[in-house]
């Protein structure tokens, strides 16, 4: 295991490994060299978490199990044969054949370990022809990681707290997650979703207890953010059960390798799938649903399939062009009798009348399911300049006793709440842009404020003109079921200056006239110049 001789602040170790990482690609494409970093990272925390674990078997008198893999499990730890250790990759890093051993040391730890069945990518060093020399550069540079020293440090309240190896090692691995995203453009919006849109998310639906699905789950995100969701409000974690699915297989496997090096136990199907042919759970029932499914999909489906599927029963046929409602149809058919379901879909969405999404959304509205919709600022995905939405479909929207499992909730039956979040955020980079965490937990108050019945606890609520607006059946009806918070929230309230409207206009007239006069002179200065160049008469 390295051993770091002084503490290096976790922002700059995470920035400086990346440069040094990413500066090692070489011919390789971004695409593919994910998987490079982040199969190597994966297997330097499970080694250290394995050697640890040896070592506090030997150090309590316990050396004749170290070779014992019930001796590991019984603490989440993956047992690890001796070819399949980061020390012994590392031993041999130079060696031509090193791609070989990577190769082998990953089937080898998969095979060993039951749930990481399908996890870990197969032949994939070998397949790609990394020069030696550069991989072991890499695997230089990801030996850094100290994913073993756990420290204790002070709380808020003076307590202390053990910093887990989970939090530096999913911290880096979120870290090139986003950067992966960033580097490879439209292509990267595969895996990752913006983490201020998750934690929104997040705090908005509040996913304390019970199951969370994600149909579309990316490289996991939504559950790793569901599950610090729940550690800062000093939730427990095992009241939890995840369950999702993903398409693409190489992004399945980062979802199943980032959940492992988290010690998240999930169920997202034996194998990756496609959620609307082969829905690996169904006859699941959602608590809370989390999800960013691919935006305006086309062609998802054939003509004459899924026509008669029970997922469309009491609303229409999803068009084939677009699986926007598909989508939104599945999500509904999930949850459970009280479920809640917040994801992100293009703007579109919420006013389309395309191949009959408008009466789809029509029966949505009048089954009384949409619960909140946000308007989200611009340039927050790495992948697309599409703007995005945030939808809530909520199944417990009356009030609900104080001794059931979800928390008690004021009767919100008949109304949806408009958020228009579009002027907030700040820019993180030239062309990115991201919500703070003021801007999230400002929003999410107001729609707890707007559901809750402790006004003392959490505020009351109240419209506010450009912001939000809590809007009825009736009100939705009158705008032709169109969801876009904008035609409810209105505009904005313009503070006065104190300035009477003759002063002002009679200011900006004069203003007006003189840059009239001086576009006057302009005009005569560029006819001259061009006379004399023997043009015009």
């Amino acid at each position: 295991m390295a051993k770091n001789s002084k503490t290096i602040p976790t922002a700059s170790f995470e920035q400086n490994l990346w440069d040094t990482a990413n500066k090692l690609r070489g011919s390789v494409e971004s695409s593919e060299y994910k998987h490079v970093v982040l199969s190597l990272i994966f297997l330097k925390f499970i080694s250290d978490k394995f050697e640890a674990q040896r070592t506090s078997l030997v150090e309590q008198g316990m050396g004749d199990y170290v070779e014992q893999i019930e001796f590991y499990a019984k603490d989440n730890v993956f047992f690890l044969p001796e070819q399949a250790r980061w020390s012994y990759i590392q031993k041999h890093m130079k060696q031509d054949d090193i791609a070989v051993k990577i190769d082998s040391a990953l089937h080898t730890v998969e095979k060993n370990n039951p749930s990481l069945k399908g996890a870990l990518p197969d032949n994939y060093f070998t397949r790609l022809g990394l020069v030696t020399s550069k991989l072991a550069s890499l695997i230089d540079t990801i030996n850094n990681i100290d994913t073993y020293t756990s420290k204790t440090s002070a709380n808020e309240n003076g307590s202390s707290a053990i910093k887990s190896e989970e939090d530096l090692v999913g911290r880096v691995y979120e870290y090139f997650l986003g950067k992966f995203a960033a580097s490879e453009g439209k292509g990267g919006g595969e895996f990752y979703t913006p983490k201020s849109i998750v934690s929104l998310i997040a705090e908005m639906i509040e996913p304390y207890k019970g199951k969370i699905y994600d149909p579309c789950c990316g490289s996991g995100g939504m559950f790793v953010q569901s599950l610090k969701f729940i550690d800062s409000h000093r939730g427990n974690k095992r009241d939890v059960s995840i369950y999702g699915q993903e398409y693409t297989n190489t992004t399945y496997k980062l979802a199943k390798m980032n959940l492992a090096v988290r010690g998240i136990s999930a169920n997202l199907g034996e194998v990756a799938g496609d959620t609307f042919f082969k829905d690996q759970h169904p006859d699941l029932k959602a608590d809370f649903i989390m999800a960013n499914p691919p935006f305006n999909q086309k062609q998802w489906r054939g003509e004459n399939e899924l026509v008669d599927d029970p997922r469309w029963a009491g609303f229409d046929v999803p068009p084939t062009g677009n699986a926007n409602y598909a989508w939104i149809m599945h999500m509904i058919s999930k949850l459970s009798e009280h479920g809640t379901a917040g994801f992100v879909l293009a703007n579109g969405s919420m006013s389309s009348n395309t191949s009959g999404e408008g009466e789809i959304r029509k029966k949505i509205i009048e089954k009384d399911l949409v619960d909140c919709m946000i308007a989200l600022p611009g340039q927050m995905f790495y992948t697309t300049q599409i703007p995005v939405c945030l939808w809530f479909i909520s199944k417990n929207k009356k009030a609900v006793d104080a001794s059931e499992d979800f928390a008690k909730r004021r009767n919100r039956q008949g109304e949806t709440l408009f958020i228009d979040a579009r002027e907030m955020g700040s820019m993180v980079s030239r062309v990115n842009k991201e919500l703070t965490n003021d801007d999230i937990a400002h929003i999410a108050q107001t729609y707890h404020a707007w559901r809750s019945p402790n006004q003392e606890k959490d505020g009351s609520y109240k419209d506010m003109a450009g912001y939000c607006k809590s809007a009825s059946l009736d009100d939705i009806k009158a705008n032709d079921y169109v969801l876009t918070p904008g035609r409810y929230v209105g505009a904005a309230s313009i503070v006065d200056d104190g300035f009477p409207f003759e002063t002002k206009m009679a200011e900006l007239s004069q203003t007006l006239f003189k840059q009239m006069a001086e576009g006057e002179e302009l005009d005569k200065a560029i006819r001259n110049n061009l006379m004399e160049l023997g043009y015009g008469k």
